[in-house]
């Protein structure tokens, strides 16, 4: 079922501390992207068609801005026990064979999607280099997928806050599979 993303955190609150385990065995929180000028958190998944068709969007937003100061990051929130794809082993075979150039942690106690609010998947948040929220939603129009964007939303806003300014927009919903909780 598709669904857009809530707003719970709103522009200028703090980034929600997490400590997570990635793709890699290696554990990360907030300070290990505090030299970040811009910090995109995007909660995603392995099997939903919408994260699917954004992939080479998010991968080229991390190739494009690298050197400008973004960091991405991927944290998956699915309960894996009715959607195997989505546990940590599918996380690292799927980053393996998508070829995942950010970094992809898991949220198995679904604790930080709560605390962020992401209610979809993709639900992209970006925040500045006070790890302050600036632009919350979609990476473009495109919001099926199949459909062809025309206005390229996050790598706007991702530009403004790597000069230090404001993005246009500070929410624009996304559109995504829900994620998927526990019970």
């Amino acid at each position: 079922m598709a669904m857009q993303s809530l707003q719970k955190l709103k522009t200028g609150d703090k980034a929600p501390n997490f400590n997570l385990k990635g793709i890699d065995g290696k554990y990360y929180g907030l300070q290990d992207f505090k030299d970040a000028k811009a910090l995109l958190v995007v909660f995603m998944c392995n099997h939903c068609p919408y994260v699917k068709a954004k992939l080479e969007t998010i991968k080229n937003l991390q190739s494009k801005y690298k050197d400008k100061g973004l960091v991405l990051v991927g944290i998956n929130s699915n309960e894996s026990e009715n959607y195997p794809e989505d546990s940590f082993e599918g996380m690292v075979e799927t980053a393996k064979d998508k070829d995942f150039n950010f970094i992809y942690l898991h949220d198995e106690t679904q604790a930080v999607a709560n605390a962020y609010g992401a209610s979809c998947t993709p639900d992209p948040f970006l925040f500045d280099n006070q790890q302050k929220l600036v632009y919350h939603g979609r990476f473009d129009d495109a919001l099926e997928p199949g459909q062809k964007a025309t206005q390229h939303d996050m790598e706007e806003a991702v530009v403004a806050v790597s000069q230090g300014k404001k993005p246009k927009h500070e929410f624009l919903y996304s559109l995504g599979c829900s994620i998927k909780w526990k019970s």
